[in-house]
């Protein structure tokens, strides 16, 4: 339906443009840095892509990242923190590409929900404090979080009244305009705001000012020798922060109108897009979720509406370009709290809190991100969310299994009661899979539970979740199998998963005969069991 993609694509353009300038303001970058990623990734996208829903434009995750790298690695050298902005974003694309050659699509699932979650807040409340000194009209010296707020509360003297008043205005005016979809709330606030820039800069109000739009070729100066680490390890970062945010806003629209996800291919696609971007010096690109879910919203039926936003944008650049300068500042800086603020939600950590599942992940990357910055933040988050799990694997919980009603059933005897266990037999099952960092104190474990069972002659060991079994696991099942030899009991194990028998089988554990690993249930081994003694008598 080519007419619905072009309403669609004419709608949207209204919010991508002041968008872009706004989260340029973001990465501490000139306007057009936003408007040239804007350009390479709808441009990029819509000819590679495969989402038809997707919109690959600047983010505000990625834009706060790339200010944090970028300031951290120049010292406060202008002109060294735009070479490394370019740098850092061509490398972004570069790592895209990687990782779509080595078809790694699943890569961001390495960062949990719960973490994604908690950053997009930490981030979200981050970025909207950031955007406080341009809506009260004033120069911030300091940009972490605590201190910027601190600043702001002693210099209330310095706070302008006129560029409060207009940045609230435009909030205002775009909290009431996201309800009627039909009108595209941005650009009015936009054009509002440039109506009235003469008045309000009489009055104090800063205006965006002058966006050099001239299209240069290609370059790409090299750094130091020195910085070249950092910036592929913060580039790997960024192409880690917006893959997560892409993915996630491009699985949610193909699963809800039955759309096949072509992972691979959209890695290409947004490693081009932020190649092209860093080469023509723009910004870092992604698939952010407020402006794919506006274009679903506006009736997109295929790439073509991204294509057609993107000849919008290109008309409004170039007819009216003087106009976008004009726009107040205030105002840009009440579009990027308005886009955050849906991330500003505590309804999101509600499920987190009903399941009593993950609070101190979700919680912990809040946290990070105000008290330790974007980037830092990130990083503290994930290695938090693989310690909580490692633990969480690491705690041995082995429970001892009963016959449930005389069933084929074989449960936990401490959470069923009424479960029977089995005369002359004692089965055992680990509550984990069995690694390095938990072999041997759950068959640690398992020896305190034999012991207290003097009369079993046999043990059942069930090794239902763990799939495959490292060199502690086995070298801990080795010792367990000779240390019940000693004490005249056998070891039957069941339930193995393939590669974890293949594995037993190779090893040829003196003590645990090929035909101890044949019992595909639990029922088998203990029928086993029973039968042995009957058929001695």
């Amino acid at each position: 339906m080519p007419w619905a993609d072009a309403l669609a694509g004419l709608s949207i353009a209204g919010l991508l443009l002041p968008e872009a300038v706004a989260y340029s303001g973001i990465a501490k970058l000139p306007p057009q840095a936003g408007v040239i990623a804007l350009f390479a990734g709808l441009a990029c996208y819509g000819a590679i892509g495969r989402s038809r829903f997707a919109i690959v434009s600047a983010t505000s995750s990625s834009a706060a990242v790339l200010a944090a790298a970028t300031l951290a690695l120049s010292n406060g050298d202008v002109a060294q923190r735009l070479l490394l902005a370019t740098v850092l974003v061509s490398l972004t694309g570069l790592c895209f590409l990687v990782a779509a050659l080595a078809r790694l699509g699943a890569f961001s699932n390495v960062i949990a929900k719960p973490v994604l979650r908690g950053y997009a807040f930490g981030l979200a409340l981050v970025i909207a404090v950031g955007q406080l000194p341009g809506l009260l009209g004033i120069s911030a010296q300091h940009g972490q979080f605590a201190s910027l707020l601190l600043e702001l509360g002693r210099r209330v003297g310095d706070w302008q009244s006129a560029s409060l008043f207009t940045g609230v205005a435009a909030l205002i005016g775009l909290f009431v305009l996201e309800r009627i979809r039909a009108l595209p709330g941005p650009l009015l606030v936009i054009v509002a705001g440039i109506a009235l820039s003469t008045w309000l800069g009489a009055r104090g109000v800063a205006l965006t000012g002058p966006i050099a739009l001239a299209l240069q070729m290609p370059s790409l100066q090299l750094p130091a020798a020195a910085q070249w680490m950092p910036l592929a390890g913060l580039s790997a970062a960024l192409m880690l922060i917006l893959y997560a945010e892409s993915y996630g806003s491009i699985r949610t629209y193909a699963l809800k109108h039955g759309d096949e996800v072509a992972v691979n291919r959209d890695l290409a696609a947004l490693g081009i897009a932020n190649l092209v971007s860093g080469l023509f010096h723009g910004m870092p690109v992604g698939a952010g979720y407020s402006a794919t879910s506006a274009n679903e919203a506006a009736g997109a039926g295929s790439r073509l509406a991204g294509l057609c936003a993107l000849a919008v944008v290109l008309a409004l650049v170039l007819l009216f370009l003087p106009w976008i300068e004009r726009i107040p500042r205030p105002v840009l800086a009440a579009i990027v709290i308005h886009a955050v603020s849906k991330s500003l939600r505590p309804a999101v950590f509600r499920p987190y809190l009903q399941w009593r599942r993950d609070r101190l992940v979700a919680l912990a990357a809040v946290l990070a991100v105000i008290a330790f910055g974007v980037l830092n933040g990130l990083l503290i988050a994930i290695a938090f969310s693989l310690l909580m799990l490692l633990r969480t694997l690491a705690t041995p919980r082995l429970c001892v299994l009963g016959r449930l009603h005389g069933g084929h059933d074989f449960v936990d005897v401490a959470r069923h009661p009424e479960a029977e266990q089995l005369a002359g037999c004692l089965i055992l099952r680990p509550e984990e899979p069995l690694f390095f960092a938990n072999a041997e104190p759950m068959l640690a474990q398992a020896r305190a539970k034999v012991a207290r069972h003097a009369d079993a002659a046999v043990v059942i060991l069930s090794l239902e979740e763990s799939p495959d079994l490292d060199s502690t696991a086995l070298e801990a099942l080795g010792d367990f199998s000779r240390w019940l030899s000693a004490r005249g009991q056998a070891l039957r194990v069941t339930r193995l998963k393939d590669a974890a028998r293949d594995l037993l089988l190779r090893a040829a554990l003196p003590q645990l005969s090929p035909e101890e690993l044949n019992y595909w249930s639990v029922e088998d081994a203990a029928q086993a069991t029973v039968a042995a003694p009957a058929q001695k008598s």
